[in-house]
């Protein structure tokens, strides 16, 4: 009898914890999105337009908050309040109650979905296998790395067709990705520019036969190679510097100019939302962690008395639809407090990073917060994938960046660079970083240094001759 109840219940326990799981990897628009699935699709489940704080179910005052969840336990600046939020209007407001615009954002895509989107319309049916397998072959900078002879001969087609399909993909965006070299990305976009722009005399020319020179800011050299004037290989220089990428999937990204490459997502909505009570610098933190939904779900007590009066062979269906709805609200309220817990735990000891920025950012681990709550490491990881955090002063961020444990090094890089008044080398880097208490190995700065996209100090210098 026992093995028999546990056959019974091992099933539940999986079906809860197999759909918590699911809802805890979704983001606050695709979380929404399966509410109203689910809304629609089983009438056990109703949506009761009253709307009432998921943790405690008191009423909630229109366009506020919970007056339980979020009233201050010390009042003390070092507190951080974390509640579910039943949000769905993203837009802030001032205290008159004025719309404030957004950052503008874009949804995250793999760039080889996101160009074909763009170019499948101009494509005959029959090379879209073809524009789907050669974007599969880009690098993580956006340029091909199959040879082009070879795809014509995987697919049996003539090199002429394979380069048509090429030449459509180089002039989506982001302009020249696809390319064989960063040569070649470099005069599709001049090719793309010069329709609308005015391209220096002998940029072409530069780029096909100086492109390692030019790179490495050697105007001299090049000019004597090429016998071009010094002043109009200066002039291709800064305006490759400005208008040009050689890596396209990095324009796109997160350039190497821009160190803050990190932030290369941007997102319609946050999932978080971290600002200060009452917005008040003095006040604690806080933290709404984000339910799509305007309103309480609920059992629908009609649906209920349905069961009741229904015929014996009728009752099985419905009360399979009832244990769903009711599976659907409990696997949610597990989701809303792993978040909770999560983001409670995040902030308390990401409070400096939140309140000043990269430098202050702790080294910490989705393995260690799994051990201090005491879940295992992969719920930590569904709970934070492709979830966005709005902070304090409007920035939104991954919230997987709580996490780049070289983040505040990096970013002290980049501070002492900018700093610089004249090149350091990774040497004098590793210095300064050593008397201000952070030792690296020399080897980690000039790693760090370019990701971020910076020169090394030779390349750093300014060419006046």
């Amino acid at each position: 009898m026992y093995q028999l109840q546990q056959q019974k219940t091992r099933p539940q326990i999986t079906a809860h914890l197999a759909q918590t799981m699911n809802l805890l990897v979704k983001t606050v628009q695709e979380l929404g999105e399966e509410i109203n699935k689910e809304l629609a699709a089983n009438p056990a489940l109703e949506l009761n337009e009253e709307i009432r704080c998921p943790q405690c179910n008191r009423p909630i005052p229109t366009g506020g908050y919970c007056p339980v969840c979020t009233k201050p336990k010390i009042m003390s600046p070092e507190e951080t309040i974390v509640f579910i939020s039943p949000r769905i209007d993203f837009t802030p407001q001032t205290e008159r109650n004025e719309e404030v615009d957004e950052p503008s954002t874009i949804m995250l895509e793999e760039l080889p979905v996101h160009v074909f989107k763009q170019i499948a319309p101009d494509l005959p049916v029959e090379d879209r296998e073809i524009a789907s397998f050669l974007l599969n072959q880009l690098d993580e900078d956006g340029l091909l790395i199959t040879p082009l002879s070879e795809i014509s001969e995987y697919f049996h087609v003539s090199m002429e067709r394979v380069l048509a399909i090429q030449s459509i993909i180089q002039h989506a965006d982001p302009i020249g990705v696809g390319s064989t070299s960063p040569q070649q990305a470099l005069l599709v976009q001049i090719e793309m520019l010069s329709e609308t722009k005015n391209i220096p005399e002998f940029t072409r020319l530069l780029i096909e036969e100086g492109f390692g020179l030019i790179c490495q800011l050697k105007y001299r050299e090049l000019s004597k190679k090429l016998s071009i004037p010094i002043q109009k290989v200066k002039l291709v220089g800064e305006f490759i510097k400005n208008n040009l990428n050689p890596y396209p999937a990095r324009a796109h990204w997160g350039s190497v100019r821009q160190p803050e490459a990190f932030d290369s997502q941007a997102y319609t909505q946050p999932d978080v939302i971290i600002s200060f009570l009452n917005n008040n610098e003095e006040n604690p933190l806080m933290v709404e962690v984000i339910l799509p939904v305007r309103g309480t779900l609920q059992i629908n007590q009609l649906y209920k008395k349905a069961i009741l009066e229904a015929d014996e062979n009728k009752k099985s269906d419905l009360k399979a639809e009832l244990e769903k709805a009711s599976l659907f609200i409990k696997c949610l309220q597990q989701r809303n407090n792993t978040m909770q817990k999560l983001l409670e735990k995040i902030v308390t000891l990401q409070r400096d990073y939140i309140l000043h920025g990269d430098m202050k950012l702790r080294p910490i681990t989705r393995a260690q917060l799994s051990k201090e709550l005491q879940v295992h490491e992969s719920t930590i990881s569904r709970a934070v994938s492709n979830k966005s955090v709005r902070l304090p002063n409007g920035q939104i961020i991954p919230m997987s960046k709580f996490f780049i444990r070289n983040l505040n090094i990096r970013a002290l890089i980049h501070e002492i660079i900018e700093n610089e008044k004249k090149p350091l080398s990774d040497t004098a880097i590793v210095e300064l970083l050593d008397k201000k208490g952070i030792k690296v190995a020399r080897r980690t700065v000039a790693k760090y240094r370019a990701l971020d996209g910076i020169l090394p100090a030779h390349m750093r210098k300014k060419y006046n001759k």
